[in-house]
């Protein structure tokens, strides 16, 4: 059987040549490795231990479930099960969110088929997409905007209602077959795309969208709206109007002339000029220096420029328009013209808003604006200058880290008699009986959140109250675990203004600090904050979780078993040292335990 990597490699390499269209894809199905690779790549979601329709999981996962699947595939026989749906809550929402969760052996195929997928199409997407993409995030999108936005005068906040739940099969699929000439392959997207779902065990038929939770959904969503970016570019070439650079506003001309011809004047002739007639001419050249701060470089409006700039993240987009108001909201009626004739998808009116740029709009969690501040700093050559004026500025939302603290249950809020608001920190009772370094972690963990998030927001110091309300729980949970005061906590835990506590582990005895960075802002996109999908080219691991089922070896009792199975558990904090297969576990540090049939019998047996 052929290398999955190599596979992948060559249909990455056709990709770019937009005439070739792939062939004989449903037979990569056949590959007992493709499945293993796939295994190793959900095995290491949280929610792959979650039960699917048909109430299996990855425990007990082995080459003959595997060979079993690609036999159906092989006669066809293969019929997805309907997702079992769940809803989740929607933050800052009353509302809920669907969740599919498909079966295990479902999550494997369609695995195979995200890869797939993955490889011919992701080097054709648009640079202006940024969601569900290796090496691109929410951050990479702001950063884009702070670089391509600058001057807008109007931006269009753009909605897809129901984007996900909505898309048309008929036009995805037709989407997918101007580069896949495979039938048993389109067929098999068919079975995907109508298996349906299961809600309170009442079967319920999809007419539209993509399988929702599953590992592909992200990679067809993007193949769907990558018709949008590509629009959108073919848009921009005919909104555009003007050369390359843009001329100067002629008031702003004039008004830095005669500050230079008047500057030129009094250093030609300071020498000669009485003090009266200096300090008259000094007063004039401050008067025009404040007046061509005071003048936009660019005109409000010029006829003879437009611009339009595009940055999509997932179902959200924005538009910057240097033009009209009327050319913004010409732009919002083709986009919606668009989507519904092209794409059957429908823009939100209430949400999607033509807003002035000088005014706050909320994208992928920031609020961001075009700045008109006219504050100016002195150059080196002592020439004042404008930085800020027509520049993106990102900001973190007030009601953004206010909710944080709401939903860690760390505020309580007082008014004085005159109805100001006290904010005053409280203990959190559900970590007072915990270990000392994980209540220390606890903290930590959700004020590098917040903050490795807005750290490109140019006003990220004002995480500092967040950070304010958060240490004085954490001081106050540990005067509750120790029933006594804050004073005493500090005095026992605070060493050279840092908090800090001592545990041990196999490496000795070490430190836990409470966090004490600060809160600066931030010009790059934080790692951890970049779309993490799961890498196949980083398959080469001889003790990866594949070849260590292909060996067929006992990890528990060192039998040689051909049908050798899995063992699996949700998290490493669930082992206990009550049974020699958890001990080995905790032992090799592994959710995943390889076993021959009749170790998993044993182990299956006890844990019923």
């Amino acid at each position: 059987m052929r290398n999955p990597i190599n596979v992948l490699k060559y249909l990455e390499e056709k990709a770019t040549s937009k005439e070739y269209r792939y062939e004989r894809l449903y037979r990569n199905l056949y590959n007992p490795e493709f499945y293993l690779l796939a295994y190793r790549n959900i095995a290491k979601s949280q929610g792959s231990m979650t039960a699917g329709a048909d109430g299996m999981t990855l425990d007990g996962m082995s080459m003959a479930r595997i060979n079993k699947i690609i036999a159906r595939l092989k006669d066809h026989s293969y019929q997805p099960n309907p997702a079992r749906r769940t809803y989740i809550n929607k933050k800052n929402s009353s509302k809920k969110r669907p969740l599919g969760i498909p079966s295990t052996d479902d999550k494997l195929v369609q695995e195979i088929i995200r890869m797939i997928l993955e490889s011919i199409y992701e080097p054709t997407f648009s640079g202006k997409s940024h969601g569900f993409r290796p090496n691109r995030s929410c951050h990479t999108a702001l950063l884009e905007i702070q670089t391509y936005f600058n001057g807008a005068k109007w931006i269009v906040e753009g909605d897809i209602k129901a984007c996900f739940d909505s898309f048309d099969h008929h036009v995805l699929i037709d989407l997918l077959r101007r580069r896949i000439d495979d039938e048993y392959f389109i067929a098999l997207m068919w079975k995907f795309l109508k298996a349906g779902y299961l809600e309170q065990w009442e079967y319920h038929t999809s007419y539209s969208g993509t399988p929702q939770g599953s590992g592909m959904s992200p990679v067809l969503a993007n193949i769907y709206l990558s018709e949008l970016d590509t629009f959108m570019e073919e848009y921009k070439a005919r909104f555009d109007v003007g050369t390359v650079v843009r001329r100067a506003n002629p008031e702003y001309s004039r008004a830095q002339g005669k500050y230079h011809r008047r500057l030129k004047k009094h250093n030609d002739l300071k020498a000669v000029l009485s003090d009266e007639e200096r300090r008259e001419l000094v007063s004039q050249i401050r008067q025009l220096q404040k007046e061509r701060l005071e003048t936009p470089y660019y005109p409000h409006f010029c006829a003879d420029y437009k611009r339009i700039q595009y940055n999509r993240y997932a179902d959200d987009f924005v538009v910057g328009v240097i033009g009209t108001k009327a050319d913004a909201l010409k732009v919002k009626e083709d986009l919606k013209q668009f989507l519904s004739e092209r794409l059957k998808l429908t823009l939100s009116e209430e949400k999607t808003k033509v807003t002035h740029s000088s005014q706050m709009v909320r994208y992928l969690g920031y609020d961001l604006c075009v700045s008109r501040s006219k504050d100016y700093t002195r150059s080196d050559k002592g020439i004042l200058q404008r930085h800020w004026y027509g520049t993106v500025r990102l900001y973190v939302p007030h009601d953004k880290w206010f909710a944080k603290l709401q939903e860690y249950k760390v505020l309580r809020i007082k008014k004085d008699e005159t109805g100001k608001e006290i904010w005053k920190s409280v203990h959190r009772g559900a970590l007072i009986n915990r270990p000392e370094v994980e209540i220390v972690r606890k903290f930590n963990s959700e004020i590098r959140g917040i903050y490795n998030f807005y750290r490109l927001a140019h006003n990220a110091t004002v995480l500092q109250k967040f950070y304010h309300i958060i240490k004085g729980s954490l001081l106050k949970t540990f005067a509750a675990k120790y029933t006594t005061n804050c004073n005493a906590i500090k005095g026992k835990y605070a060493k050279s203004g840092v908090f800090s506590v001592q545990y041990v582990n196999k490496a000795g005895a070490q430190i836990c600090e409470f966090y004490h960075d600060g809160f600066a802002r931030q010009e790059d996109a934080f790692l951890g904050e970049v779309d993490l999908l799961p890498q196949y080219r980083k398959y080469d691991k001889t003790n990866g979780l594949g070849n260590r089922l292909k060996k067929g070896v006992c990890e528990l009792c060192g039998a040689n078993d051909n049908n050798a199975l899995v063992h699996h558990t949700k998290t490493m904090k669930e082992l206990t040292d009550t049974t020699d297969w958890e001990r080995k576990m905790k032992q090799i540090r592994r959710k995943s335990l390889v076993v021959c049939n009749a170790c998993f019998q044993r182990i299956s047996h006890s844990s019923k």
